[in-house]
Protein backbone atom coordinates (compact mmCIF):
# COMPACT_ATOMS: atom_id res chain seq x y z
CA UNK A 1 0.00 0.00 0.00
CA UNK A 2 1.33 3.77 -0.86
CA UNK A 3 -0.16 6.94 1.01
CA UNK A 4 0.85 10.12 -0.57
CA UNK A 5 1.71 12.68 2.42
CA UNK A 6 1.12 16.26 1.44
CA UNK A 7 4.78 17.50 2.44
CA UNK A 8 6.73 14.04 1.47
CA UNK A 9 4.61 13.00 -1.37
CA UNK A 10 4.08 9.22 -1.81
CA UNK A 11 5.51 6.67 0.38
CA UNK A 12 5.55 3.01 1.22
CA UNK A 13 2.61 1.95 3.79
CA UNK A 14 6.10 0.95 6.37
CA UNK A 15 6.94 4.38 6.94
CA UNK A 16 3.61 4.64 8.74
CA UNK A 17 1.86 4.23 11.80
CA UNK A 18 -1.80 3.09 11.69
CA UNK A 19 -3.49 5.15 14.62
CA UNK A 20 -7.18 4.50 14.56
CA UNK A 21 -10.76 4.86 13.62
CA UNK A 22 -10.40 8.68 13.30
CA UNK A 23 -14.54 8.73 13.63
CA UNK A 24 -13.94 7.48 17.33
CA UNK A 25 -14.94 10.11 19.85
CA UNK A 26 -13.43 9.68 23.13
CA UNK A 27 -15.80 10.22 26.09
CA UNK A 28 -14.50 13.44 28.67
CA UNK A 29 -11.68 12.49 31.13
CA UNK A 30 -13.58 12.54 34.08
CA UNK A 31 -16.32 10.32 32.63
CA UNK A 32 -17.02 6.29 34.06
CA UNK A 33 -14.28 3.32 33.68
CA UNK A 34 -17.33 1.82 31.15
CA UNK A 35 -18.09 4.70 28.89
CA UNK A 36 -13.80 4.69 28.26
CA UNK A 37 -13.87 0.99 27.68
CA UNK A 38 -16.34 1.18 25.39
CA UNK A 39 -14.65 3.97 23.64
CA UNK A 40 -11.43 2.00 23.69
CA UNK A 41 -12.75 -1.53 22.97
CA UNK A 42 -16.09 -1.66 21.76
CA UNK A 43 -15.35 -1.38 17.78
CA UNK A 44 -17.38 -2.42 14.74
CA UNK A 45 -15.33 -4.22 11.99
CA UNK A 46 -16.76 -2.51 8.78
CA UNK A 47 -16.69 -3.44 5.48
CA UNK A 48 -15.64 -0.64 2.99
CA UNK A 49 -14.39 3.03 3.18
CA UNK A 50 -13.23 4.35 6.47
CA UNK A 51 -11.42 7.17 7.80
CA UNK A 52 -8.57 6.41 9.95
CA UNK A 53 -5.40 8.49 11.53
CA UNK A 54 -2.11 7.30 10.45
CA UNK A 55 1.24 8.93 11.11
CA UNK A 56 4.03 9.65 8.92
CA UNK A 57 6.49 8.44 11.76
CA UNK A 58 9.03 7.50 9.68
CA UNK A 59 9.13 10.61 7.60
CA UNK A 60 7.64 14.66 8.89
CA UNK A 61 6.14 12.92 11.18
CA UNK A 62 2.70 14.62 10.55
CA UNK A 63 -0.64 13.10 11.54
CA UNK A 64 -2.85 12.73 8.34
CA UNK A 65 -6.37 11.14 8.22
CA UNK A 66 -6.96 8.93 5.15
CA UNK A 67 -9.45 7.81 4.13
CA UNK A 68 -9.48 3.82 2.97
CA UNK A 69 -11.52 0.63 1.41
CA UNK A 70 -10.82 -1.93 3.91
CA UNK A 71 -11.45 -4.09 1.28
CA UNK A 72 -9.27 -3.59 -1.65
CA UNK A 73 -6.68 -0.79 0.42
CA UNK A 74 -7.24 1.68 -2.23
CA UNK A 75 -6.71 5.29 -0.85
CA UNK A 76 -9.09 7.81 -1.98
CA UNK A 77 -8.15 10.74 0.32
CA UNK A 78 -5.73 12.51 2.45
CA UNK A 79 -5.53 15.44 4.49
CA UNK A 80 -3.43 16.45 7.89
CA UNK A 81 -5.20 16.13 10.95
CA UNK A 82 -6.49 19.74 11.69
CA UNK A 83 -7.27 20.61 15.64
CA UNK A 84 -9.69 23.03 16.86
CA UNK A 85 -8.17 25.38 19.44
CA UNK A 86 -10.96 24.49 22.27
CA UNK A 87 -9.82 20.92 21.17
CA UNK A 88 -5.91 21.67 22.01
CA UNK A 89 -6.59 23.18 25.69
CA UNK A 90 -9.03 20.17 26.72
Amino acid sequence: MRISCPFCGERDHSEFTYGGDASVTFPELDASLEEWNDAVYIRSNPKGVLREKWQHSGGCRIWLVLERDTLTHSISQVEPVRLTISELVK
